[in-house]
């Protein structure tokens, strides 16, 4: 493809995405999905103009609360022209006259810049993409709803924390113990010209620094290694399920954690995975199968289902990794900080609350209830704790400090205070909430 045939389908896409995704009648699908889904459509489409249009659609996102500034200075509405062509002359400092000329006209290329197109285009040439100016908002690239609690979350280290969430994360991988040891999958995947080095606080994390085709390696296909954020190591390892347990993953969705605490289960014991979704279920069943793991089930909740009933209070260890906002992943998926809104934020309170008093049910007097996010906002998370807590439900906090020196001996603890609470600034992980509880015995 040309360079203006690469624009003009990435114009397509941006239009794509906004229509499915951003506009406020859309449907809210993830951004992966819809590309996904658009270059299916349009198999011509090969590998390399893939990669240079879905760069060049996903740069717009990344950045859209700031070119969407930058339009509205100029006082121009942002279309997915205007929205690329922005992108090209703030983000990738393209020159103005080459940015002009990749609106050709031609067979496969978009359309010439119009009047107000070309004055849009001279008013944003040579512009710093943040400007002093701007709104904290735009400045900081964090929606306006969630500002106040990320300001009350980091206080002055909100701009560090904020630019953590644009840089590019890397790929964290977690050894399956049920198969190999970290030092051994390591070797495995330098064997295939992978170099990997260990996780700062995961004891079996690897980490690369950029996104590689993992998933065709021997080592994966072989069930060495899964793909994991530590964050999220750091939960199942806290959750501490030992060999003859009976654990419940009640929000298991693809199993991630599930596997991870069947190997520290050295497939003894029992271990289910529960979710409201047959399909993640299934995706659930085909990792499960290839990690090697034979102490778990799988569990299908559903409205009138007496399943959690009829196991009150026979659990040891009862993970809830709860359904949240997201944005301690904001790094990985730029497209949810425009998705989501504050609506979103309330129900999904609501929701773990009510997650949150069914999955206690489950847990034996002496056992262990975890909650988790992948959030960084305190609604979901320390005020969430506070909440339960309150309830008086004979559950008292497990402090971080002790737990995490009994688990992990030599490791520095993550972070003050009572909880893990992770940061893509501070730990170089996604952002991840975690509490441990135990109930009085």
């Amino acid at each position: 493809m040309t360079p203006s045939a690469r624009a003009a389908a990435a114009i397509e896409l941006v239009a794509a995405l906004e229509e499915q995704c951003f506009a406020p009648e859309a449907r809210r699908r993830p951004a992966d999905a819809v590309a996904s889904d658009f270059f299916r459509a349009r198999r011509f489409i090969g590998g390399g103009d893939r990669r240079a249009v879905s760069e060049a659609a996903w740069g717009v996102v990344r950045q859209r609360l700031r070119l969407d500034w930058h339009l509205g200075r100029i006082g121009m509405v942002p279309t997915p022209r205007l929205l690329l062509l922005a992108q090209m002359l703030l983000v990738e400092g393209t020159a103005r006259q080459a940015a002009e000329a990749v609106f050709d006209g031609s067979r496969y290329g978009p359309p010439v810049l119009d009047a107000a197109e070309r004055r849009a285009a001279a008013a944003l040439a040579g512009r710093a993409l943040v400007d002093p100016a701007m709104s904290d908002s735009a400045r900081l690239n964090l929606p306006g709803w969630a500002l106040p609690a990320l300001a009350a979350r980091f206080g002055e280290a909100l701009a560090r924390e904020a630019a953590a969430l644009e840089a590019e994360a890397p790929l964290d991988l977690r050894a399956n113990l049920l198969r190999t040891d970290r030092g051994r999958a390591a070797a495995a995947l330098a064997a295939e010209g992978i170099a990997a080095t260990p996780t700062p606080f995961s004891p079996w994390g690897l980490r690369l620094p950029s996104r590689q085709p993992i998933t065709g390696t021997a080592a994966y296909k072989d069930g060495l290694i899964e793909v994991q954020d530590e964050g999220s190591q750091l939960i199942a390892l806290l959750a501490d399920a030992r060999p003859g347990m009976r654990v419940a993953d009640y929000c298991a969705g693809a199993a991630g954690k599930t596997l991870a605490m069947a190997a520290t289960m050295g497939n003894r014991g029992r271990i289910t995975a529960c979710d409201t979704s047959a399909a993640r279920l299934e995706g659930a069943a085909r990792r499960l199968r290839r990690a090697g793991v034979d102490n778990a089930e799988r569990h299908l909740l559903a409205p009138g289902d007496r399943w959690a009933k009829r196991r009150a209070g026979s659990f040891d260890r009862v993970l809830v990794d709860a359904p949240c906002t997201g944005t301690g992943t904001w790094r990985r998926n730029p497209d949810a900080r425009l998705r989501t809104r504050p609506e979103d934020l309330a129900e999904l309170v609501a929701v773990q609350h009510d997650i949150l008093a069914k999955a206690a049910e489950l847990v034996r007097p002496g056992g262990r209830l975890i909650y988790a996010t992948c959030s960084i906002l305190p609604q979901e998370n320390e005020q969430q704790m506070e909440r339960f807590l309150a309830r008086g439900p004979g559950f008292a906090p497990v402090p971080l400090e002790g737990l995490w020196r009994a688990l992990v001996p030599g490791v520095p603890v993550p972070c003050a205070g009572p909880w893990l609470a992770l940061s893509p600034a501070a730990q170089g992980t996604d952002g991840f909430f975690c509490a441990v509880l135990e109930r009085a015995a």
